[in-house]
């Protein structure tokens, strides 16, 4: 039994790793899948492949005819490592989140194996979740998600997909459109910059102790 109750408009810190610490991203290709499925199978209904729904995505496109579709969460950050992932996600639809996951989940899966042609799990067991049961926490945890590549020294995927949500808070220059939801974040400071300021404090403060709190220990990815 999941030992989390996801509560609608509650904040929920998600994260897995590879079975057997594997890398899950092998190339930016990779990344740029798990991104593309972080988006699609963010919604309410369901679309099938992601491959056969983007040529019908792409002709609502040009005809004019795409609707917003109602979502299962909200991406508040997210940092994509190569063998593990972390999210800040508020869930917004009864049973969000592990709808979210589960689609997410056996999706991405389904593409690597038969991308490696390998068969079995990918990921190591069932997603892990820890509620966020204050602002303080919020604020910490942003820092982490957004730099976890830094925490861990990790800057290999060489993606055209951004590896985490970081220049989404601290620069819009390069983003014609909002793929999180940093309000709930960035309403806390003065500025963009006065958030920066706060997280790399903050990201000193995790590389000295190696956690935000207790509960962020080995079993959090922490290596």
């Amino acid at each position: 039994m999941r030992k989390t109750n996801f509560v609608s408009d509650e904040y929920y810190h998600i994260y897995n790793r590879g079975v057997d610490k594997r890398e899950i991203f092998s190339d930016r290709y990779d990344a740029d899948r798990f991104f593309q499925s972080m988006k699609e199978f963010n919604v309410v209904d369901p679309i099938g492949s992601i491959y056969e729904n983007s040529f019908a995505d792409d002709k609502k496109h040009k005809l004019g005819s795409s609707t917003p579709k109602s979502k299962l969460v909200e991406f508040i950050c997210y940092c994509l490592n190569s063998n593990h992932y972390h999210f800040l996600l508020k869930q917004v639809a009864e049973d969000g989140i592990k709808k979210f996951m589960h689609k997410l989940g056996t999706g991405y899966t389904n593409y690597f194996n038969g991308k490696e042609k390998r068969n079995g799990s990918l990921f190591q067991g069932r997603f892990k979740s820890i509620h966020i049961d204050s602002n303080e926490y919020l604020l910490h945890l942003s820092a982490y998600v957004n730099l976890n590549d830094r925490v861990h020294g990790l800057d290999k995927l060489g993606s055209s997909t951004p590896k985490s949500s970081w220049e989404e808070y601290v620069s819009m220059k390069n983003f014609t459109t909002e793929f999180c939801s940093p309000d709930i974040i960035l309403d806390q400071f003065d500025s963009r910059i006065e958030y920066e300021k706060f997280a790399l404090e903050a990201l000193e403060n995790i590389r000295e102790r190696k956690n935000i709190n207790d509960e962020l220990s080995d079993e959090l990815l922490l290596e």
